[in-house]
This record gives structure tokens, C-alpha cells and sequence, in this order.
């Protein structure tokens, strides 16, 4: 059927409404709209419409947007929905990989995801929160006056932690260099300036690096040691894991699936810096959390990743055609489902833009309605399996910083929502360090810059 753009008014009125209605959306590109606003586009275009599912173009292709625990539910769908293929190249050459397991389904998805399991089992995060709540203690002893950015020194002691944890050989004098290549890979992915070609290029240089860690592995010239439980750490894990014939990994994909064990462990920097920055503008809750209180630990940690912007979305192909929420779905179709704004649905969340660690008390958020890194179950679907490694390790860095004491310098704390990922602007500056002191104000009190208080950020 041709379509008039434009013409005359006959021509115009033949058309049905809803296609008129859609014609901007299945002809124009809306990609720099997403990248311009990444957290907050797909719920507010559903919002406005009174939806929970919208199709529009998106990189070249038609897409389906979806947002809501319904949408979450039908996402997570095994027979409806498949990764293959699913991600963009530009993800696939800076965050994931070619060839990871966040590109696989079925039997084959469930086999490697199994690897990561074993690594995230409690007792192995465990190990590692305690590798850098140690980490932290080393670095912060050579604090004082200077001025410290917490984002970078996060991303340090993570990627120390997380190679001596994984058995992965690290020279003091290569963390720098290696920190800030698994850092490019998730802070610089978003395909919207030169910094991309940058993390595509780190991808090439990363990759190189793991993939010469696995063929020594093999080769038998590099031993890794076995945790003290006798199970063996990553880098060992990984280098013999086989396919679903009993075939090792292919190197290159080996080497994919070390950095994918590394590269998100350093990516907890970000729930790390917005931690400290919830903490700052609700400083009651920080004697909880020094004391040691499990549930208020519990609380805080996740309401954090519920509130503050993480990844925006997910992405996933449908198998089949089917109708759904009033929008048809083609098979093979790429699918996006809005991480953050299901995670700030008023349909699940009472008052979903205020920070209130106290509503994991009230409720058990079901498996999807939070969905910071995914929804539905880990072992067997497409759920995150590092969820409880970020918990611990976001819990050992605040409850390390959180016994310091600081000076908060000018700076701009605006959440800055257009970045990938969202962090303050400042990327949380601190200056004159020193122990914790009795009678003193709790941190954040005495350094409030005016206007920065409330139960609210302010994005940018």
C-alpha cells in the first residue's frame, strides 16, 4: 500500500487514525531522543499515552518499547522472547562481547550461565566483600586533605579486589591500565560520542589481555590456585569451561566471559557512589549501617538500586507474532524493556520518586516489578546472577567509608540523567578525610550545600 505523505487532504483522511497517529514513529529514527533522555524516554512516552507498550524506529530498525511489571513478565517470557541476536552490535563490541552469555537461550544459555552461579554463591561473595572492605582500608590510609574522586577510587579497589578473587595475575604498576579498560567498557559503551570508539578499541585491548590469560591457563604455564573450599576461582573456572559437546570454549569467547565476570564486579562503582550519595541526603541512616544492622543494610542497599538509575533498558527478539497491550509483536522484532521506570512504576511503588529504604520492610518486591538488573529468576533465565555480589559489595565499600569523616567540597551533586551511567555530575568529591570522632555531626549533616536536601535528587 503506498502511503501519501503530505498531498491532498483526501488522500490524508483515507488513512486510518492510529496509522496517522503512528507515522512519526515508524518513520523518523528516534534514537537521539533516547540517547538525549536514556532512563526516563520509554516510561514517559507510555505515560503520555496511557500504554505499557509502543512501537517506534530505533538505530535504523522498528522497535517495541515496554515498561511496567506487566511488560516485565511478558519480556521474561522464554517461549515469546529469545537474546539471540537481540543486542546491538555497537553493546555487543564494548559491553557484552560477542559471544556472551547474555546473547544465548535455551539449553546453551543455561549451561554457561551456570559458571557464573557457581562463582556468585554467597560464600564466594562473601570472600570478595571482605577482599574489599580490606582494599578499602589500604587505600583510604593515604587520604588527608587532598580532594579524592570516590567514583574513581571505587573503580581501584573493585578491580584489584575482583582480579585476586578471580585468580587473575595483577601487578600493582597494570591496575591503572586494567582498571581503566573494564571501566571503558560499561562508562563509555553508550554509542553517542568519540568515547565509544574509545571503549570499542579498550574492548580489543581487554579482550587481548584475557584471552592470553586463558591459553596460559591451558598451556599450563600460568597455575591458579583453588579457593580455600577446594572450588576453583574464575580465571580457572572459565579457561576450562566447555560447551554443551564437551568442548573447551573458544578462546575468544572464554576470554568474553572472564571480562564478563570482571568488568560488572568494577561496575558497582556506580551503586557505590550513588549509595554514598543517598547516604549524604539521608545522613539517619548512617549509624545503622555502621553498626552492622542486616535488615537496615538490607533496606538501604536495595532501595538504592531501586531508586538511582543503572542500566535503562534490556533488550530481547520475539520468536513468534503476537498481540499484546495493543501493540502487535513480529517475529524477530527487537524488544526493549524499561529497567528504570519499572522500577519506579506507581502500579508497584507507593510514591516511586522518593528515597525510602523503609518500603522493603512494608513488602517483598516480586520478580517483576524490581528489576535493577533484570527480572524473573537468575539460575534458570536472563536475571542478573551478581545481584547478591553487588549487595555485599556495595555494603562493605559504604560500611568502610562510612566510618571516616569528610568535608564535602563545592561541587554539583545533580544526578545527571542524559549520562551512561547516571552518576552526580562531580562524581562525588571528598577532601579532609580522617577516622570517625565521637559527638561530631553525622557525614553529610555539616556539609549540605544549600538546596541539596529533601527526599528527592534533582536530575539534570
Amino acid at each position: 500500500m503506498r502511503l501519501a505523505i503530505g498531498g491532498c487532504g483526501s488522500s490524508r483522511a483515507a488513512m486510518p487514525a492510529t496509522l496517522l497517529a503512528r507515522l512519526p514513529d515508524l518513520l523518523l529514527d528516534h534514537s537521539l531522543a533516547l540517547l538525549a533522555d536514556p532512563y526516563r524516554y520509554i516510561s514517559r512516552r507510555c505515560r503520555q499515552a496511557g500504554v505499557e507498550a509502543f512501537e517506534t524506529r530505533l538505530l535504523g530498525r522498528r522497535t517495541i518499547c515496554m515498561s511496567g511489571p506487566r511488560a516485565a513478565q511478558l519480556f521474561y517470557d522464554p517461549q515469546r522472547f529469545m537474546r539471540e541476536g537481540a543486542a546491538p552490535e555497537a553493546l555487543k563490541s564494548t559491553l557484552f562481547g560477542h559471544g556472551a552469555v547474555q546473547g544465548l537461550d535455551g539449553a546453551a544459555h543455561r549451561r554457561r550461565k551456570s559458571l557464573f552461579m557457581m562463582l556468585a554463591a554467597p560464600a564466594h561473595a562473601a570472600e570478595l566483600a571482605a577482599m574489599v572492605e580490606a582494599g578499602w582500608a589500604r587505600r583510604v590510609a593515604g587520604w588527608g586533605p587532598e580532594r579524592v574522586v570516590l567514583y574513581r577510587q571505587a573503580q581501584m579497589v573493585l578491580a584489584e579486589a575482583v582480579c585476586a578473587w578471580a585468580g587473575v595475575p595483577l601487578a600493582g604498576r597494570d591496575l591503572p591500565l586494567r582498571t581503566g579498560q573494564l571501566v571503558s567498557l560499561f562508562d563509555e559503551a553508550a554509542p553517542n560520542s568519540w568515547r565509544h570508539l574509545r571503549s570499542r578499541w579498550r574492548r580489543h585491548l581487554a579482550q587481548r589481555w584475557a584471552a592470553g590469560l586463558i591459553r596460559a591457563v591451558r598451556a599450563g604455564r600460568l597455575a591458579v590456585p583453588a579457593r580455600t573450599d577446594g572450588s576453583p576461582r574464575a580465571l580457572a573456572l572459565v579457561a576450562h569451561a566447555t560447551d554443551a559437546q564437551g568442548a573447551l570454549l573458544p578462546e575468544r569467547v572464554a576470554a568474553v566471559e572472564l571480562l564478563n565476570v570482571l568488568r560488572p564486579t568494577v561496575a558497582v562503582s556506580v551503586y557505590v557512589v550513588q549509595a554514598l550519595h543517598a547516604l549524604h541526603h539521608h545522613p539517619q541512616w548512617r549509624q545503622p549501617l555502621l553498626a552492622g544492622d542486616a535488615v537496615a543494610s538490607e533496606c538501604f542497599m536495595q532501595e538504592v538500586r531501586r531508586f538511582y538509575p543503572f542500566f535503562p533498558a534490556a533488550v530481547a527478539r520475539t520468536r513468534e507474532d503476537f498481540d499484546w497491550g495493543g501493540v502487535h509483536f513480529r517475529a524477530g522484532q527487537r524488544v526493549l524493556l524499561d529497567l528504570y521506570g519499572t522500577n519506579h512504576d506507581p502500579s508497584s511503588w507507593a510514591q516511586p520518586h522518593l528515597f525510602r529504604p523503609q518500603r522493603f520492610l512494608e513488602r517483598m518486591p516480586g520478580l517483576f516489578d524490581f528489576i535493577p538488573q533484570g527480572g524473573g529468576e537468575a539460575a534458570h533465565g536472563h536475571r542478573c546472577p551478581g545481584e547478591g555480589i553487588a549487595l555485599a559489595l556495595m555494603t562493605a565499600s559504604v560500611r568502610a567509608l562510612a566510618a571516616l569523616e569528610w568535608s564535602l567540597p563545592r561541587q554539583d551533586l545533580h544526578i545527571d540523567m542524559r549520562r551512561l551511567p547516571a552518576l552526580p555530575r562531580s562524581g562525588f568529591v571528598i577532601c579532609d578525610v580522617r577516622p570517625v570522632r565521637a559527638a561530631q555531626p553525622p557525614v553529610g549533616a555539616a556539609h549540605r550545600a544549600p538546596g541539596e536536601g529533601g527526599t528527592r535528587y534533582r536530575p539534570v
